[in-house]
């Protein structure tokens, strides 16, 4: 495991790798609004991932990185996030194919980006359907603009909603909430077969 600081138009971001032996892709991993790269959940994905020969960048948002912890607005952390997806791809992913995912907010980010980052799928940790209690604000939007196969763990109870099915999205559904924290194991194996199965026509 290593840590590399990014820079990007809105500041420097830092990006935690950890490095899969013969790895087959690059999974960028973006964390929630309020929250870090040691989520459990994050924590779960990037094991299962390199049980998958997947090389993972658990990307802190340069907002983050500056200590704050309300987030920036979409747009500046959909910059960020491109420009970093440019250079682990140019720098350590060596052009292999990318992965784009996230838990929460940080999945909203992989959605919006996977077309102008050309992402071979996106991971969808706990993604948010919409605000507690307000169904008729729904992001859904960012998550059906998604056209490549698209994986989403979602907690039983998690107030942020379910989102629903289509032919290139997998929808998991793990006991617990929002926080993903219940069976963490069942993320990583989760991970791993998906990963596995997606990447399987690119080798």
């Amino acid at each position: 495991m290593s840590k590399r600081t990014i820079d990007t138009p809105h500041g420097p971001a830092r990006a935690e790798l950890h490095c899969a032996p013969e790895g087959r892709a690059g999974l960028l991993l973006g964390h929630g609004a309020g929250g870090g790269v040691l989520a459990p959940d994050l924590v779960a994905a990037t094991r299962g991932a390199a049980a998958a020969g997947v090389h993972v960048a658990l990307v802190e948002q340069p907002y983050r990185v500056a200590g704050r912890r309300a987030p920036a607005p979409a747009n500046q952390l959909d910059t960020a996030w491109l420009a970093v997806a440019e250079e682990l791809s140019a720098e350590w992913f060596h052009d292999l194919p990318l992965v784009f995912g996230g838990r929460s907010s940080g999945a909203r980010v992989a959605c919006r980006t996977a077309a102008d980052g050309q992402a071979v799928a996106v991971l969808c940790l706990a993604f948010p359907v919409h605000p507690p209690g307000r169904p008729e604000k729904s992001r859904m939007s960012e998550l059906d603009a998604v056209t490549v196969p698209t994986l989403v763990v979602q907690g039983e109870s998690d107030p942020f909603g379910m989102p629903g099915h289509a032919h290139h999205r997998e929808i998991v559904v793990l006991p617990g909430d929002h926080s993903l924290k219940k069976d963490v194991k069942a993320i990583s194996r989760t991970v791993e077969e998906w990963l596995g199965r997606i990447l399987r026509p690119l080798d």
